[in-house]
C-alpha cells in the first residue's frame, strides 16, 4: 500500500516552493535593477552624444535619422515632449512641428491638381527648395517628413502618410494626404492599393479583384474620391479608367 505524504512533508514541500519563489523574485528584481542601471547609463551616454553632435543632428538628415534610431532603441522620443532636455538642446519638437506645417501647406496648395494627395518624395523636393531660401534651415529628409506627419495624428485622420509596399524603407514612394474630410477605412484601402501597385490608373475590376469587394462598394468609394479630387475619370474606347494624379505625376517624373 502506498503511504500518503504526512503533514510535515507537505509543509516542507510548501516551504521549499516558497523559498524558490522568493529566490526567483529576488533574481528578477536584481535583473530589473541592473537593466534599469544600464538603461540610465545608456541614456546618459546618449545625452553626451547629443551635446557633442548637436549641430550635426540639426543639420544632417542622415545623421538625424541615425540618432532617432538610437533613441528609439531605448524608448526615448525627442519629439514626444515640447519641453525638457531634448527639446531645449536640439529643438526637435519645434523642428518637426515646422516640417509638418510646411508639408501640409505644400500639399494643400496643390489640392486643385491632386485632391490633396502627393508623393512624399515630391513634398520633400518642394520643401527643401523652399527652405533653401533661408540658409539657417536644415535640409529635410523623407524620414523627417514621415515623423512630422505622424505627429499630426492627434488632430484626426484628415492628414497623414500612406506607406508603399516597401514600408519605411521606401518612403519617397509614400503618399502624404491632407483632405477636408477624414479618409474612411474603405477610402484608405483604395488609395493604399493604388500607391502600393504603383499604377497611375485602375479599373473597377482591378479593385474588385485586389480587395475582394462587391462592385457597388468599389464604385461607392470611387465616387467619394472623385468628388474630393483624389481620383480623375477617363472614359476610353468603352472602358472607364480611374486615374490617381499624384501617382501619375510621379510616374511621368521618373
Amino acid at each position: 500500500m502506498r503511504r500518503r505524504a504526512g503533514v510535515g512533508a507537505i509543509q516542507e514541500k510548501k516551504a521549499a516552493q516558497d523559498r524558490f519563489k522568493d529566490k526567483g523574485s529576488a533574481i528578477q528584481e536584481n535583473l530589473m535593477q541592473e537593466l534599469s542601471k544600464q538603461l540610465e547609463q545608456f541614456k546618459s551616454k546618449l545625452e553626451s552624444f547629443a551635446i557633442k553632435h548637436q549641430n550635426a543632428i540639426k543639420k544632417d538628415p542622415a545623421f538625424r535619422e541615425h540618432f532617432q534610431s538610437m533613441c528609439a532603441s531605448i524608448g526615448v522620443d525627442p519629439l514626444a515632449s515640447s519641453k525638457g532636455f531634448w527639446s531645449e538642446l536640439l529643438g526637435m519638437g519645434s523642428f518637426y512641428y515646422e516640417v509638418a506645417v510646411q508639408s501640409v501647406e505644400i500639399v494643400l496648395a496643390t489640392t486643385h491638381m491632386n485632391g490633396g494627395v502627393m508623393l512624399l518624395g515630391e513634398v520633400k523636393s518642394r520643401l527643401n527648395k523652399s527652405r533653401k531660401k533661408n540658409l539657417k534651415n536644415a535640409e529635410v529628409s523623407s524620414d523627417d517628413i514621415h515623423r512630422a506627419m505622424k505627429s499630426l495624428n492627434v488632430l484626426g485622420k484628415s492628414c497623414g502618410v500612406i506607406l508603399p509596399t516597401g514600408g519605411v524603407n521606401n518612403l519617397d514612394d509614400a503618399m502624404v494626404f491632407c483632405v477636408p474630410e477624414e479618409l474612411s477605412l474603405d477610402n484608405t484601402a483604395v488609395v493604399t492599393h493604388a500607391v502600393q501597385s504603383g499604377m497611375p490608373f485602375l479599373t473597377v475590376d482591378d479593385l474588385i479583384k485586389a480587395l475582394g469587394w462587391k462592385q457597388s462598394r468599389v464604385e461607392s468609394v470611387l465616387e467619394v474620391l472623385i468628388r474630393e479630387g483624389i481620383v480623375w475619370v477617363d472614359d476610353h474606347e468603352g472602358s472607364r479608367f480611374y486615374w490617381f494624379p499624384s501617382i501619375f505625376s510621379a510616374a511621368r517624373i521618373s
